[in-house]
Order: C-alpha cells, then structure tokens, then sequence
C-alpha cells in the first residue's frame, strides 16, 4: 500500500482540511490553554505560595509526560487496528474529544494538587486518541503532493488555538470552574464535528496481527538503526518543539519575575498570544509556499531553529515585559516557519503505511513531549541559574535541532533512503 493511497475512503481535500483543522483546533485548545494559564491559576489557588505552584506546575506536567510517552503510540496502534463501524479513525477522534473534554471539566473542580496530578494526565491520555488519529488521516487520505499545505494549515492551528482559548477563558473569572469548562466544551464540540466532515468507510479487521507482550512492546518503538531518517525527523521535532515549548511557561514567568498579579496575568498571556499567533500565520503561509516552490524543507526547518535561538535570547535577559513581546513576535515568525514544514518532513519518511496511526503516534509524542518535559525541567535550571538558565536551555536545543536536521533526507530524496516506505508521487 502506498503513502498516497487512503486506507478507509477518500474525502474531499477541502471538506478533508477542514476536518483535520477543526480537530486539532480542538485539541490544541483543551492542551495548550490550560498549560499556558488555567493550569497555573489552579496551582496558585491550592498552593498559596509560588514556589510551591512551581513545583506543583512540575510535577503535574512532568507525570503528564511520562503518560504521554505510553499513550500516544497506544491510541495510535489502536487506531490502525480497531474496525468499528463508524471508521478506524472517526471512533476514535471523537472517543478523545468526547472523554477528554469530560476530564477537563472535572479539572476544573478539583480540590487538591494530586486531583490536579490525576486529571491532567487522565485529560492528555484520552486526548491522544483524538491526536493520533487525526494525524493518521493525513496519511491515510492526503496525497503527497499536498501535504506541505495540509501541514502548513495545521500548523497554524497551534498557535491560533491557544490564543482563541485564551479570549475566551479571560472574559470569565480567573481561576472559575467555568474558564475549564467553556474549554472543554469547544473541544467536544470541535471533536462531533471534525467526524461529521471526514469520509471513512468501515475498515475491513486486518489478519495476521498477533497479540501478546511482543507486539505492546513494540507499539512503542521504531528501531532508529532500521529507519534512522524518520528517528532524525521525530528528533529534530522533539529539540525544536522544545525550544518553543517555553510558551507554556510564560505566565509563571511574567508572575515571579515581574511580579505580575493573578488578576493580571491572563491580559498579559492574552497580548502575548495576540503578538505570537498573526506572525506565526503570516510565517507559516510563507514558509509553506516557498517550501512548495523549492521543493525544499530542511532549510526551514534550520532558520526557524536559529530564530527560535533569538527569541530565547530575549527572554533570558529581558529587562521588561516590552522585551518580553517583542520575544513573542520573535518567537511567532520561526515557530510559524517550523510548523509550515515539519508535519509533511515526518510523514515523508514514515516506515511503513500499513502502521501509520501507530508511528504518527510516536510522532506526536515529540511535539506533546516538550509541553510537559520543558516546565519540569524549569525548577532545576532556575535553581541553577535563573531565567537565564532556563531559556539558555533551550536555544541549546534548538541549535541540536538545526544540528540534527543535516540527517533527514530531502524532498525526493526519500527513495531508497533506509527504512523509508516507498512514496507513489501524486
């Protein structure tokens, strides 16, 4: 089976896009919203104390993490062998919104921090289903010709989503049950949709699959020796995303080296996201387009890792918060560039079509990973050596992510490179 070949119906591209964008929309705003403020508002409230809601901010995306690592290939192998009625991938989509948005609600009320701890990851396990499988619908019905823009469209949700998330949460009392609902609700509602867009018929049940310990544990592993051009791609996606993960800490940030109030900080986090989210569109369509042009990706991905250097730069020796926007205009034009070419650069070099929902689902460990690994490293690097530290950090990984890039093989370049599933163009 080809990489161009949908495996479960074909839908429009157009009704296809908007399916894929309106799931992600949803995700990314049940994710992303509470990592970039209500989580911490929630934390603040239990905690009294900011030292404390930094190490509680730690533990609960760190645990987060390590979820994330076991149940995002797990949705994704699920994902490729499930055979409902509803399609292999539609089920689940709205199974991880459905759920998901369930479990946000409840984070919403909950009273003490290991509430908090056993939520969250309850919330990023179940919406992993949702993401593994909206992925795997790229590679299923998107011909390779266009995902560079179907990757650059999803890129721009990203950022977008959080920042419509943000004005919404802001118009309601900070730290209220209701900023946790009003997210949870547009993530059920965006999840109905996206499976009411998406053509899929029912998958015939795939034959010659075993189970067993052997085949769970190698839902978590592609041996990097076998396709080492998608184990440079996944790691250049998990040092870049990382790089730009420290979005997820600005409200902390703003809090204690600002000294920013509680009340205050969700209208900061607000016109942050406002600078980030249009540079971020205006680069992403840009980079896509000429990407498209020049048939080329890595080099993107390159400046967009040294941008991302630059703005870390500007965060670690901020004076003020002017400094500090400016870093999110920054920030907005290499993250824009990045995200316009590296959802299509991974789906190049899949291993193998037949799995895509499981490999797509390690994929997405590299950019969920960061979301949560970067805040529980913060409380060491900051005893180490502050905010400059922390950022310091960062533009290190990004570099190692420019560095790695050197090792993906370039567009056309994919056939006969080791371990790459063999491309019919379109």
């Amino acid at each position: 089976m080809s990489l161009d070949s949908p495996t479960t119906g074909t839908t429009r591209f157009g009704r296809l896009a908007a399916a894929l964008l309106t799931s992600q929309f949803g995700v990314y705003i049940a994710i992303i919203t509470p990592l970039q403020l209500l989580l911490t508002l929630r934390l603040t409230d239990l905690t009294d104390d900011n030292g404390a809601a930094t190490d509680a901010f730690g533990l609960v995306t760190g645990l987060a993490a390590v979820v994330v690592l076991v149940s995002t290939p797990v949705a994704g192998r699920i994902s490729d062998l499930a055979a409902f009625a509803l399609g292999r991938r539609r089920t689940w989509i709205l199974f991880g919104a459905l759920t998901g948005a369930a479990a946000v609600v409840a984070l919403g009320e909950t009273t003490a921090v290991w509430q908090v701890v056993l939520l969250w990851c309850l919330a990023k396990t179940l919406f992993s289903f949702q993401q593994s499988a909206t992925t795997a619908v790229l590679a299923d019905q998107v011909p390779p010709r266009r995902r560079g823009l179907a990757s650059g469209l999803l890129g721009l949700v990203i950022p977008l989503a959080p920042l419509v998330g943000l004005v919404v949460v802001t118009a309601l009392p900070a730290g209220s049950a209701s900023q946790w609902r009003v997210v949870a609700a547009i993530a059920a509602v965006t999840g109905v949709v996206a499976v009411l867009l998406i053509r899929e018929d029912r998958p015939e049940p795939r034959t010659g699959e075993r189970g067993g310990i052997g085949v769970v544990l190698r839902t978590f592993w592609l041996d990097p020796r076998r396709h080492p051009a998608f184990g440079w791609a996944w790691l250049v996606r998990f040092l870049i995303t990382a790089t730009y993960a420290a979005g997820s800490y600005v409200s902390l940030y703003l809090i204690q080296r600002f000294g920013v109030s509680q009340a205050d900080v969700g209208g900061l986090v607000l016109v942050w996201s406002a600078i980030l989210v249009p540079t971020a569109i205006v680069s992403s369509l840009g980079a896509g387009h000429l990407s498209d042009v020049l048939r080329k990706q890595k080099p993107f991905v390159v400046v967009s890792a040294f941008i991302g250097v630059v703005a870390m730069a500007l965060l670690a020796f901020a004076p003020s918060t002017s400094v500090v926007f400016v870093a999110a205009g920054v920030m907005g034009v290499g993250m824009g560039t990045f995200l316009a070419v590296d959802m299509a650069m991974c789906v190049r070099v899949l291993p193998d079509s037949a799995n895509a929902g499981k490999d797509l689902g390690i994929v997405n460990i590299a950019n969920m990973l960061p979301q949560s690994l970067v805040p529980l490293s913060a409380p060491l690097l900051l005893g180490l050596g502050g905010y400059t530290a922390f950022f310091g950090f960062l533009a290190l990984l990004g570099i190692a992510g420019a560095l790695a890039v050197r090792r993906v093989p370039e567009i056309g370049q994919e056939d006969g490179a080791p371990g790459v599933a063999p491309l019919r163009r379109g």
